[in-house]
């Protein structure tokens, strides 16, 4: 059975996620400090950490990149902090994902199957299945419906990235960084023509995307 820890010093949120995951088939571990969820997450190893801002000794940004030092595995961050410049830097620290409080149930639940899910892929995988998307790393095609389609160098890299990362908020600097380079990470309306451009190529009705969903003044996270 997959163990989560659950790091926060809100004892009713603790036992409200207690509950909810574990009728949902998940070992939980608990903690109500940084220092405490550290530690058990070296010795449990849990498959996922869900991870509060607001602890009592210290700030959970802090606990966030010290485990980035050591620990791999999936991270989402659920926290009353709704800032743009909080959930950007969380996101930008590590954290997989990210959810405000109050929080619904369902939401979470499918948050934390798509982490796991990307965390236990396989590396090597060559194939990617998005729906009616086919992305072939090895040929480096993407077929729609079986349909080839015509994508320059750039705007293949940057569907291989946010595919890759199914589920994932990508932030506007990470994408920019990993696409184009670190001379690029303030140019957002530069990645936005890209994301407008591969839309018209790969969705069903641009409009309302499916796949290349905004996250607004955050990034994108790739749906399917």
């Amino acid at each position: 059975m997959d163990t989560l820890l659950i790091i926060d010093d809100e004892v009713q949120i603790r036992r409200l996620l207690e509950i909810t995951l574990s009728a949902n088939g998940y070992k939980i571990a608990e903690a109500a400090t940084g220092k405490e969820g550290l530690a058990l997450a070296a010795s449990l190893q849990p498959v996922l950490i869900i991870l509060d801002l607001g602890l009592p000794d210290a700030d959970g940004l802090d606990i966030l990149l010290k485990f980035r030092e050591w620990f791999m595995k999936p991270i989402i961050i659920l926290s009353v902090r709704n800032s743009e410049e909080d959930i950007v830097k969380a996101l930008d620290n590590g954290a997989n994902d990210y959810l405000t409080k109050p929080f619904r149930t369902g939401e979470l639940l499918a948050r934390i199957r798509v982490a796991i899910r990307q965390s236990q892929g396989a590396p090597d995988k060559q194939i990617l299945e998005c729906g009616p998307l086919t992305i072939d790393l090895a040929s480096h095609t993407i077929r729609r419906h079986n349909e080839l389609l015509k994508l320059t160098t750039t705007e293949y890299s940057l569907l291989v990235l946010l595919a890759k990362n199914e589920g994932r908020v990508l932030t506007h600097q990470y994408i920019l960084k990993e696409v184009w380079g670190m001379a690029y990470i303030e140019q957002t309306q530069y990645l936005r023509v890209f994301i407008a451009q591969l839309r018209k190529k790969i969705e069903e009705d641009p409009a309302t995307p499916k796949f290349l969903v905004t996250e607004s003044g955050i990034g994108y996270r790739f749906g399917s």
